[in-house]
Order: C-alpha cells, then sequence, then structure tokens
C-alpha cells in the first residue's frame, strides 16, 4: 500500500469524514452510541474543514484527525488537543494513524502551540501504542469514567511537549 497524503480538509470531504466515521464505529474508541439515520452533519459550529487533517491513499480518503483547543479560555491557548483520530479498516496498519499524528503535531507547531493533550479510552492499546510511540505520555487517568458495553473503561489523558 502506498504511504498516505495527508492533507487539510475540504468543505467537499464532509461525506466522505462522515461515512468514515459512521463506518469505523467502535466501542473500543466510542463513547458515543452508534450513529443512526438521520445522521447529523460531520462539520458543524464547532469544527469545520480547516480542524481536520486528512489521510488519502490512491485518491480515497482513509483517515482523519481532528485537531482543537481543549478550552475557549486565553490562558490555555498554547495548547492543543487531539480530538477524534480515525483510520479506515482497510487501511489500518498502513502508517495512516501515525502520519496523521505526526501532521496534527506539525500543524500544531505551526499554530504556535507549545503542548498538545488528547484523551484515549484505557481499554484502547492499539492507539495508547501510537500514541506513547510518538511521545505522548499518560498525564491522568479518570478510572471507570464510561461505561460501555456493560464494562467500566478508564478515560486516559495524555500530553506532550512540542
Amino acid at each position: 500500500m502506498p504511504a498516505p497524503y495527508i492533507r487539510t480538509a475540504t468543505l467537499d470531504d464532509e461525506d466522505a469524514l462522515g461515512r468514515l466515521d459512521r463506518d469505523t464505529w467502535s466501542p473500543l474508541h466510542a463513547v458515543m452510541p452508534r450513529p443512526e439515520p438521520p445522521y447529523d452533519p460531520f462539520y458543524g459550529d464547532r469544527f469545520g474543514p480547516r480542524d481536520h487533517l486528512v489521510a488519502e491513499i490512491d485518491g480515497a480518503v482513509v483517515g482523519y484527525i481532528r485537531l482543537g483547543f481543549p478550552t475557549p479560555l486565553a490562558s490555555n491557548s498554547h495548547v492543543r488537543q487531539i480530538q477524534g483520530l480515525v483510520v479506515a479498516d482497510e487501511a489500518r496498519g498502513a502508517g495512516v494513524g501515525r502520519a496523521l499524528l505526526r501532521g496534527v503535531l506539525e500543524e500544531a507547531r505551526r499554530q504556535g502551540a507549545r503542548r498538545i493533550t488528547l484523551r484515549v479510552l484505557g481499554h484502547n492499546t492499539p492507539a495508547r501504542k501510537l500514541y506513547e510511540s510518538e511521545g505522548f505520555v499518560v498525564e491522568g487517568i479518570m478510572p471507570e469514567e464510561f461505561l460501555l458495553d456493560g464494562e467500566y473503561v478508564d478515560d486516559v489523558l495524555m500530553g506532550r511537549s512540542l
């Protein structure tokens, strides 16, 4: 499989990103119920194309990562937060997640951020290993924060300096 091409999302990506979100839904990483029709638009008041990097392979969208501010406060405007990372099932293991993660680190630096944080479910071992391999460390754990499929799951807070 060729290396993914990483770019900023466009308005034209909205349908593909929404479909990707629905197709990859899993209690491994989702805290919201499985989406059901009618589907909400992917972009909204809070996040638009400028907040997403997209991965393409052979012209097909195979992943995205969302970058935002953890709060609206000026006192932590130097921090960015990864607020979603999705890779299509058929593209897993091809370096898409790592390419998106590296791309978003560059974008956060470009925006002047000094730190980047994220939240990941405690049982999502593949994601946690990826983040750790790119320099993220566990900065806090909220035990049994979510009840998913009858199991209590930790919310793990991770971060790193840029």
